[in-house]
């Protein structure tokens, strides 16, 4: 054998396509459990508000956390986070449509800054009735997408969200799990699809620029090998 052709028996190098698919599995649950820290973080906050402001109310028994909310709460919400953030970018590859519409985190900052917002107007901003605050919420919920999002994906995926997210809360609320104040949408209030689909937008915005990230560091990686 040739000097400079000999190789190390105990290294062996994998191939492109293993490397690029391990990569992508360990970027993939990099990404889920961010993803559902984010939910859980934000249920805090977001959870708290409400309650403070008496919209949810919670049976005594089941209040558990410093934060004053039912436990099961920030894990249902991390956990639909992670799936969220991780169903937008890969419905983008399956339509074909990458999503490059400010593509930044500053962007991703002021998107989760509004919906903040939005939720803390549902709590605190008195209207003189339900009808005047769900139409204010939703045009800024419409106002949300437009500003970070304008993707048909985007979209008709947020409303999806937005009305299975309603229909199980409506569930649990039938089941006494916990209840809103002054329902005026059946068990919940009119106003909550408009959080769900403004939630559903800004997890989208994080798990998107997160997968950018991804991209990014795959192709830097097999740029070098």
């Amino acid at each position: 054998m040739a000097e400079g052709e000999t190789q190390s028996p105990g290294r062996k190098k994998c191939g492109p396509y293993i490397s690029s698919v391990t990569s992508r599995t360990v970027n993939l649950m990099i990404r889920g459990v961010v993803l559902f820290f984010i939910g859980v973080f934000l249920a805090l906050v977001l959870n708290l508000l409400q309650i403070q402001r008496n919209v949810t109310l919670f049976p005594p028994d089941v209040i558990a956390s410093i934060f004053s909310s039912a436990w099961w709460v920030p894990p249902c919400c991390g956990t639909a986070s992670a799936v969220i953030g991780l169903l937008y970018p890969c419905i983008d590859r399956h339509l074909g449509e990458p999503h490059k519409f400010k593509r930044e985190w500053s962007s991703v900052m002021r998107c989760v800054a509004v919906f903040v917002g939005i939720n803390h107007a549902s709590a605190k901003v008195d209207f003189d009735n339900n009808i005047q605050l769900s139409l204010t919420l939703a045009a800024l919920s419409i106002g949300l997408w437009w500003t970070f999002d304008r993707s048909r994906s985007g979209f008709g995926l947020g409303i999806g969200i937005a009305f299975l997210a309603t229909l199980v809360t409506q569930l649990l609320v039938y089941n006494g799990v916990y209840q809103y104040t002054s329902p005026d949408f059946l068990y919940v209030r009119s106003w909550l699809p408009c959080i769900f689909f403004a939630g559903g937008i800004t997890m989208g915005n994080i798990g998107r620029q997160l997968a950018m990230y991804e991209c990014k560091v795959i192709a830097e990686k097999s740029h070098q090998e």
